[in-house]
């Protein structure tokens, strides 16, 4: 008498239910798990994890600057009485230009333009110890000098107040003004000297950590003032 073999059994297998490992289903032979599994089944990649770039948040456009100059340049002509013994020294880089449109604003309203020049601070600075050495800008006395007349120090942005300090020493080379004023597009706080703007553009609070960069058509393409955190 014979024996009967058993009927085969079926587990499920990954390539569905009712088919014996290794065997042939609807979709071909299935794929065991095992060490070459990882071969068969390649790891899926994953996205590169990119640096984190700062958010910059425009906090005064084109035409904003515009008026905040126009507004400056009334100011200074209210308070000098016409300007007629203004001179408008720019502090390089960005603060050059703004004495320049000052001027032109000025002229417009005025029908001269009061005598505009440069102010390189770099010698003057007091972290000349502390920072790489920095090349020096082009310091420009307008025709005159200074004794005597009415010197606006014009720059971007003012924060500690310590680039004003060392302007303050360099103007001092160059002659001895009758008064000293000081006008900024944007104040953002943050005083370490007592030292303030005579004219500014806009009171922007800030954090310690944020950043103000101010852009200029003339150096940059576009005008704007911008908000924002270094990437770390």
């Amino acid at each position: 008498m014979c024996a009967m073999r058993p009927d085969p059994v079926h587990e499920p297998a990954a390539n569905g239910p009712g088919y014996p490992i290794g065997s042939s289903g609807p979709d071909g032979p299935s794929r065991p798990d095992g060490p070459g599994a990882a071969s068969q089944h390649p790891a899926r990649q994953q996205p590169s994890q990119q640096p984190s770039q700062p958010a910059w948040k425009a906090v005064l456009t084109p035409e904003e600057i515009r008026r905040a100059l126009t507004r400056i340049a009334h100011e200074i002509l209210e308070r000098t009485h016409g300007g007629g013994d203004a001179v408008l020294l720019g502090i390089p880089t960005r603060g050059v230009y703004l004495a320049r449109r000052l001027a032109a604003r000025i002229g417009e309203f005025e029908g001269t333009q009061p005598p505009i020049g440069s102010l390189d601070v770099t010698l003057h600075r007091d972290d000349l110890r502390l920072r790489p050495a920095r090349a020096l800008q082009r310091t420009q006395v307008p025709p005159g000098g200074v004794d005597g007349r009415t010197v606006v120090l014009v720059d971007d942005v003012l924060f500690s107040g310590r680039t004003i300090r060392a302007a303050l020493d360099a103007l001092n080379d160059l002659g001895r003004p009758r008064t000293v004023q000081l006008a900024v597009l944007v104040d953002r706080g943050h005083r370490e000297l007592p030292i303030r703007a005579d004219y500014v553009g806009k009171n922007l609070p800030t954090a310690y950590r944020e950043k103000v960069r101010v852009q200029l058509a003339e150096i940059d393409g576009a005008d704007s003032v911008l908000l924002g955190e270094d990437a770390r």
